[in-house]
């Protein structure tokens, strides 16, 4: 977290009178020497003015000697136990928040302002247990220690600090204790809450269990007019009580565990403003009376299994301004509203059907509207909506809607999209959107080339372009200055690739037929961080210059262009000719595919000193030479690897004993970190772009995935020139699916180590000179498929029973079919940035002609990308209910 600190300390003193001013002289002098004991950082006013909309300053500059100091604004680093400030005996106010306090712990000398009335200490990086202290303050009205759950600075709080706040402050009007640490805490403990409560705020707390079914029975609780239980762990029904807080003007109960229906008591709630419970579990109906909620400003049911019609009390509400039911199971039509209030309404990805109804463009207020993922129908012409001035994010996409466009727009939009809207060509629509800056037009019929003017659409503010799969046949230059995405994508584009801005951060436009050679002036886009040219007719080299974007790139996929695609040089940091070290610049990379290539050397042992990588495949190159290492080097090799691919190359000597026992993560000493289905990483939002992928043999065939299971660990070694004994140190690989060592010249015995893989489902010794018989404990892995030891010297009995008894002749040679493509199983994995793959693929051309291998490109709107385009889906998380009436703060 960058340093900024933000000073809002309010000091509020009684009335002095005369007789007290060597008092007040002595509050000042203290104020001096606390200012004096930190620094003041010269951007730390930003945020205030983001907020306030006004330039903020620093406000001990009014901070001076001989000046009134009960006049003075505002206050920073460590906060020390023996700051003068402790020396202010008639403090009545104190705000803190929003400072950076560097992880100090809240000193216990706050329990000596015993005349205060509130303190604000959230989001100011104090860290910590809160201090049992604080409950002597028993005067106070407002206590907020709300800390940020995002980066790691939680306070903690044991149960009897807890208790003593909850018993002794007994005059609290306000209570925010956000994302402090209560996971220890039974939430039984709130029962005793003062009856004086009017706001409480556990958002982010760790709570955890089922809601207490009376526990707003209590008449202590009756008052609240603010409730945050947010982002905790409840799980079960929302109680009926819930119903008798006829007070409550906000409610926030999202991203819990909740489930069932919403109780029909709810409807009780006839003074609620904000009603937010997003993302849990409820199903049902939405509680419904055409009366219901008359003072209702902010509806936010989003991601449940909410399913039956719209309610009808959504339609004329009339103080209503949000409305956001998307990604529930709702049907039916939407009906016509008669409130005019409506700013934003968000219904994508549910199951509503029909026509807009035609009051829609009537309203005047209007300034987003999603509707995307249904079922609607009909013909719309889009000049309609410049009948809304205000409007400024339109959403149609993936409905079985027909858009016809005759004029120019008259509304300023700034986000636009129209996915999947049958559209056959450019909307005229678009001309008048000079300030637009995110527009998506994928998944539609529009043929030829991109109209001139189009060029004048969002010329200065276009940050979002996605006009993928549709026909387009021709590209001229892109003339966005800002554009920062860029998808041309499964188009029919011929001829040479376009002069990129160096705005750019990502460029997608596989599967097309560009040709020609990648032009140096790709270089110029020196914020690229992914670049998709593949399935492309691409030839002649990479430019050099690629070099220079190792800073910004984060993935790169060329596969399957011209044979011609060679020399692949990232001027030392990635591959040209022989492996050279200077990849180890790539600290990140976690898969580095170089197989199918034509590579002369011998075994890159530097390799291991890439801290992140899991996948090495190495395999069909012209690689030779011993694995062994020289035995001076004490670092661990590949301690995260996973996958190690050096089959069909023609390495010799001995089997190499040093990294077996560096397997860290196969031989399960190493944590995997993750809990994902597939190889990557995930992003907060849960979606991503890419997957990893891989061509491997398993079980005798090969396979190419299109993702990379996480907990697969598989050796492969053969059709080499291995010679020497099975190490018995192979018995480590505890985690291992897959052995193959065939095709090599290996002699000696099977190590009844083997025994000891109990995950290893596939192992194929076979054409190799081994002698003996096959172990019997190898009939005991419970897993094992397919074992292949033909063409060998062993003899004696085949071991019988458990395992073995699956088996038909364990002795025949299981042929390769050809190479089979595994089908995608339509899930999302994700992928988080960081030269995290290299991948060079097949059909290379002479030299080291190299592709970087197969990814995954998932379509759709991942959520981190929404950040390129700023202030555009901000829409949803800036609850008012998370700040609630919050006047006293």
């Amino acid at each position: 977290m960058a340093t900024y600190l933000f000073l809002s300390l309010f000091l509020f003193f009684p009335h002095l009178y005369a007789s007290f001013s060597s008092s007040v002289s002595h509050s000042c002098s203290s104020l001096i020497q606390f200012k004096n004991s930190f620094s003041i950082a010269k951007d730390a006013s930003f945020l205030c003015n983001g907020i306030a909309g006004l330039k903020s300053y620093p406000k001990t500059n009014s901070w001076k000697e001989g000046t009134d100091c009960c006049s003075w604004d505002g206050q920073y680093g460590n906060f020390p136990s023996d700051t003068t400030l402790f020396l202010l005996p008639y403090l009545q106010k104190l705000n803190l928040a929003y400072n950076d306090f560097n992880r100090s712990k809240i000193p216990y000398e706050f329990g000596r302002f015993e005349s205060l009335l509130y303190l604000n200490l959230s989001h100011a990086r104090f860290v910590g247990e809160v201090p049992s202290q604080v409950s002597h303050l028993s005067k106070l009205v407002s206590l907020d220690l709300s800390s940020s759950i995002y980066y790691h600075e939680q306070f903690t709080i044991d149960k009897h600090a807890l208790e003593g706040i909850v018993h002794n402050l007994t005059e609290v009007r306000h209570l925010f204790l956000d994302g402090i640490n209560m996971s220890s805490v039974n939430p039984h403990v709130f029962m005793s809450l003062s009856s004086s409560l009017r706001s409480l705020s556990l958002g982010g707390c760790d709570l955890q269990g089922k809601f207490p079914k009376n526990i707003f029975d209590l008449p202590n609780l009756l008052q609240l007019t603010h409730l945050d239980l947010s982002m905790n762990q409840l799980s079960g029904q929302i109680p009926r009580s819930l119903g008798n807080l006829l007070q409550l003007t906000h409610l926030d109960l999202s991203h819990n565990q909740l489930s069932g229906q919403v109780p029909l008591s709810i409807l009780n709630l006839t003074r609620l403003e904000d009603l937010t419970i997003v993302e849990n579990s409820l199903e049902g109906s939405i509680p419904d009376d055409v009366t219901a909620f008359p003072d209702l400003i902010l509806l936010d049911l989003s991601n449940n299994l909410f399913n039956g019609t719209l309610p009808s009390w959504l339609y004329t509400a009339p103080t209503l301004k949000e409305i956001d039911l998307s990604q529930n199971q709702i049907s039916g039509h939407i009906k016509e509203f008669q409130s005019k209030s409506l700013e934003s309404i968000w219904l994508e990805n549910n199951k509503l059907q029909g026509l807009l109804p035609s009051s829609i463009f009537q309203l005047l207020n209007l300034i987003g509207l999603s509707l995307s993922s249904n079922n609607l129908s009909g013909v719309i012409e889009l000049s309609m909506f410049s009948n809304l001035p205000n409007l400024k994010y339109l959403d149609l996409s993936y409905n079985s809607l027909s858009l016809t466009s005759n004029s120019t727009s008259t509304v300023n939009l700034t986000s636009l999209l129209l996915s999947s809207c049958n559209l056959s060509e450019f909307p005229q629509f678009l001309k008048g959107l000079k300030s637009l800056e995110w527009l998506d037009l994928s998944y539609n019929r529009i043929e030829g080339k991109i109209p001139q003017w189009m060029q004048e659409v969002g010329i200065d503010s276009l940050r979002y372009l996605n006009i993928s799969h549709n026909s387009l046949t021709e590209v001229e230059q892109f003339p966005w200055k800002n554009i920062a995405f860029l998808d041309l994508s499964s188009n029919l584009i011929r001829g040479n690739l376009p002069i990129l801005a160096s705005t750019i951060n990502i460029f997608l436009i596989s599967n097309n037929s560009f040709n020609g050679e990648v032009s140096s002036l790709i270089c110029n886009a020196s914020a690229l961080q992914i670049l998709d040219l593949s399935h492309n007719n691409l030839s002649g080299k990479i430019p050099q210059c690629f070099g220079n974007l190792s800073n910004s790139l984060e993935f790169l996929n060329l596969k399957k262009n011209k044979d011609k695609l060679s020399n692949f040089n990232l001027n030392g940091n990635l591959l040209e000719g022989p492996l050279t070290p200077s990849i180890l610049n790539c600290k990140g990379l976690e898969v580095l595919n170089l197989g199918n290539n034509k590579i002369n050397d011998t075994f890159p042992h530097w390799l291991g000193g890439l801290p992140q990588l899991k996948v090495l495949v190495l395999k069909s190159n012209h690689m030779h030479g011993s694995l062994c290492v020289n035995s001076s080097k004490s670092s661990p090799f590949f301690s995260k690897i996973q996958i190690f691919d050096l089959s069909s190359n023609y390495f010799s000597g001995p089997l190499p004993v040093r990294y077996i026992n560096s397997f860290k993560a196969i031989i399960n000493l190493e944590k995997i970190g993750s809990t994902v289905s597939y190889m990557g990483e995930n992003d907060h939002g849960g979606r991503g772009f890419y997957t990893y992928s891989i061509g491997i043999v398993i079980k005798g065939q090969y396979m190419e995935l299109v993702k990379i299971f996480n907990m697969w660990m598989i050796i492969d070694l053969s059709n080499n020139q291995f010679e020497g004994g099975i190490p018995k140190v192979i018995g480590k690989l505890n985690l291992l699916k897959g052995l193959n060592l065939s095709h090599n010249n290996l002699n000696g015995g099977i190590p009844t180590s083997i025994g000891n893989l109990t995950s290893l489902e596939w192992l194929d010794l076979s054409s190799n000179r081994l002698s003996g018989t096959i172990p019997n404990r190898l009939a005991e892995l419970p897993f094992l498929s397919s074992l292949n030891v033909s063409e060998n010297q062993l003899h004696g009995q085949i071991p019988q029973g458990k395992q073995f008894n699956t088996f038909g002749n364990g002795c025949n040679i299981i042929e390769p079919p050809p190479p089979n493509v595994l089908e995608k199983d339509g899930s999302k994995s994700n992928f988080a940035f960081g030269w995290k793959v290299a991948l060079i693929g097949y059909g290379c051309g002479v030299v080291f002609g190299m592709f970087v291998g197969y990814v995954v490109f998932q379509t759709g709107k991942p959520k981190w990308l929404v950040n390129l385009v700023e202030n555009q889906h901000e829409k949803r998380r800036k609850r008012k209910s998370k700040k609630g009436n919050r006047s006293n703060r």
